[in-house]
């Protein structure tokens, strides 16, 4: 009898619930762009589902589907709110590539430069956008993972699509197939802010240009009922058009304006929250333009209620956590090989990966600057997924690079960089920076990239400079026979090196090389004695390794470093006729951690020192000044004027509390102490007592688009002397 009564029951239920379902109208959801007032459609969707309002289709463009796509994907207004309330805002409208992703030759050419422009047939041109939207596309691709394999937009949970703009016919195109991160991206790729898309042979750039409110196109598809959220704004005055973004908001709202009032009369239900005050990138008040959403939406409540569903909307949890991939490939490249490709991923077939390990794969392909878009996509076989990996190469290969910079020991100086790729062969760069100013000086470098293989590279590189310091580089002799206590030097340095590098359990870098050296070091004002210290060539091999992974070169927050070198000196022309051969080990490891939010603190050491019987002095440690790019053994130390201590071997100890008070602006104080001298560490305990210099400095520093800009006033207690140095943009 139970079981004929359990029957019933479940009949009477499906007829009840196809009788409601045939009843009730088909509700579509239109949201246009808007940028970050796009948020706002969040705070909707969160009314909606509190009123268990069943969504039929959703269609969306640039913010809108952006949202609406994630939304038709399976997830929750709630969801979605945590997701945008923990966004990178700085990363979203920038190519944010994390430091850690580039290699060490990639860091030390992107934190040299203010300003990179293409150079092509002589003529400068200018970038496509200032961003590819890698972190965008990373995001929305880590989010929709659960559904990457549905290539049918209209079987996605809630059926969805979204409008592009073709940028060669300014026609619509309406995505509702493929990858959908891939299509949501394109549809909100903003003219000049982020790169143009392209997907089946048509490059796409933010429907907002065609059509920023497709309500139409659920009318095509049979929507009996329409809600529709507006987040446009009417035409700005010359006061509120401040910016770049609101001025292309002002041109593409000179067409939407007038097809709006038509738009208009097809929406049943029409939502348009109260945003004014927020521009299309004010991500950073997120929050606030969700909630104007949800109090805009919830005056609607009443009408809403019409269509409330009996059945709640079943949101499953989406787990994205980890990748079992049984292989990789990607479109065929012209330039670069496939070991190339997988050298940078750092990623390996056959293995199970978690979402940040791609994307820190991706950011390694990003930060090379060789493919002007990056998109992947999964394909589902037998052993697991395949990552399909869709490049772009760069047609631009060649670049004009300019940074400027000033200390007090290079004085003033510009930098003009010419970089051309691909010179000889796949996967190479040659570059030169030419350095004018004060001190003239150049660096050459050519480099062949292969990934996990072994690279090779030859630098060149001229540095002078003209100072009054207070070592002579003959271990004091001549100061003691002249009866003085500075002297003013020309150095002339020019490096060649020659070298084989790879990296080490995928960390490490790890190389060696030859070098050839020529130094001259003398001075116009001694006048009863030789004006030449050193006029010699010197011939080298060294090995190295090295690892970084602080967050930032110039005011890191986190992460440690290390490097370390040891360089035989076998020969000389020996200009001063006492060279033996002799060595020299270095090295230096540095930490940096946020004890409290703002406040950080780097802690250093150093160590150096010379291997077998030094008999010229031209290479020791010489510490003093602050603000300059070390060479030749040459350190920055707090307290001591440019190049004041030296020796054959030292050890260095450094610590500094930073602290941000605003935003991109640091106030900090170091204390450095030392121990230096020759033969330090022969001595029993000598270099484990008391150091014997040390020195303090407070300062002010301004993260700018020309690179740092710092003020240091130091003061060492043993002798009482202070400085005070400027050092203005990246260190060349």
């Amino acid at each position: 009898m139970n079981k004929y009564l359990i029957r019933i029951c479940l009949m009477l239920f499906f007829q009840l619930s196809v009788g409601q379902e045939a009843s009730r109208p088909k509700v579509g959801l239109v949201l246009s762009g808007g940028g970050a007032k796009g948020l706002a459609h969040i705070g909707v969707l969160k009314t909606l589902d509190s009123l268990n309002i069943k969504v039929d289709y959703i269609a969306g463009t640039s913010m809108g589907a952006v949202v609406g796509g994630l939304y038709a994907a399976g997830y929750s207004a709630r969801q979605l709110d945590s997701i945008f309330s923990a966004l990178d805002v700085n990363a979203l409208l920038q190519d944010y590539t994390p430091r850690e992703s580039k290699s060490f030759y990639e860091k030390r050419n992107d934190e040299m430069y203010a300003l990179t422009l293409p150079f092509t047939n002589f003529k400068l041109g200018l970038p496509s956008g200032l961003s590819k939207g890698l972190y965008n596309y990373n995001l929305i691709s880590r989010l929709t993972k659960h559904v990457s394999h549905e290539r049918e937009f209209n079987k996605l949970p809630i059926p969805f699509l979204c409008v592009a703009t073709d940028l060669e016919t300014g026609e619509q195109v309406v995505l509702e197939k493929g990858i959908l991160a891939e299509a949501i991206i394109a549809s909100g790729a903003i003219p000049t802010l982020y790169s143009p898309i392209e997907i089946n042979e048509r490059i796409l750039i933010d429907g907002g240009v065609v059509n920023n409110y497709p309500v139409e196109e659920l009318k095509n598809r049979g929507m009996d009922f329409i809600i529709g959220v507006d987040v446009q704004e009417g035409l700005k005055n010359r006061v509120q058009l401040k910016d770049v973004t609101t001025v292309l908001s002002q041109i593409n709202n000179f067409s939407m304006i007038e097809k709006m009032d038509e738009k208009r009369k097809l929406t049943n239900i029409y939502i348009n929250p109260d945003i004014k005050g927020y521009s299309a990138v004010s991500f950073d008040k997120g929050l606030e333009i969700i909630k104007k959403g949800n109090e805009r939406a919830n005056a609607f409540c009443s009408s809403l209620m019409a269509l409330r569903y009996d059945q709640n909307r079943y949101i499953k949890s989406i787990k994205n956590d980890s990748i079992t991939l049984a292989d990789i490939s990607s479109n065929k490249l012209e330039n670069y090989t496939r070991a190339y490709i997988l050298g940078k991923l750092k990623i390996k077939k056959n293995t199970t990966i978690t979402h940040a390990q791609l994307e820190k794969g991706i950011s390694n392909l990003n930060a090379t600057h060789n493919f002007s878009a990056i998109s992947y996509s999964f394909e589902k076989i037998d052993k697991g997924e395949r990552l399909v990996l869709h490049l772009k190469e760069n047609t631009t290969n060649t670049f004009l690079k300019f940074g400027l910079h000033y200390d007090d020991l290079y004085k003033s100086g510009v930098l003009v960089n010419y970089t051309h790729k691909k010179i000889i062969t796949k996967n190479d760069v040659v570059a030169l920076d030419v350095i004018l100013g004060d001190n003239f000086r150049y660096n050459f470098d050519y480099y062949l990239d292969n990934g996990f293989y072994w690279s090779f590279g030859v630098n060149s590189k001229l540095n002078t400079f003209n100072r009054n310091i207070s070592t002579d580089f003959e271990n004091g002799v001549v100061f003691t026979d002249l009866g003085i206590n500075s002297i003013n030097i020309d150095f002339t340095e020019l490096t060649n090196q020659a070298y084989l590098q790879t990296l080490f359990a995928q960390k490490f870098s790890v190389g060696a090389g030859v070098e050839f050296k020529y130094l001259k070091i003398q001075s116009q004002t001694l006048q009863n004695t030789t004006p030449v210290f050193d006029r010699s060539d010197y011939l080298s091999a060294f090995g190295f390794l090295k690892y970084d992974s602080f967050n930032q070169k110039y005011f890191p927050n986190k992460g440690w470093s290390f490097a370390g070198e040891l360089k035989s000196y076998l020969y000389s022309s020996d200009y001063t006729q006492q060279f033996k051969r002799f060595s020299i080990a270095k090295t230096e490891g540095s930490i940096v951690f946020q004890p409290l939010k703002k406040c950080t603190i780097k802690l250093q050491t150093e160590i150096g020192f010379a291997i077998g019987r030094r008999t010229i002095s031209f290479f020791d440690f010489v510490l003093g000044g602050y603000g300059f790019v070390p060479t030749n053994n040459f350190k920055p130390f707090f307290g001591y004027d440019f190049l004041s201590i030296a020796g054959d071997s030292y050890i260095k100890q450094t610590f500094t509390v930073d602290y941000e008070f605003y935003k991109k602006h640091h106030l900090n104080f170091t204390g450095n102490f030392a121990t230096i001298g020759n033969r330090i560490f022969e001595q029993t305990s000598g270099w484990l007592e008391r150091p014997k210099h040390s020195g303090y400095a407070l300062g002010y520093g301004m993260e700018s688009i020309v690179g740092p800009i710092e003020i240091k006033h130091s003061w060492s207690p043993e002798t009482g002397n202070h400085f005070t140095w400027f050092s203005i943009g990246f260190w060349f």
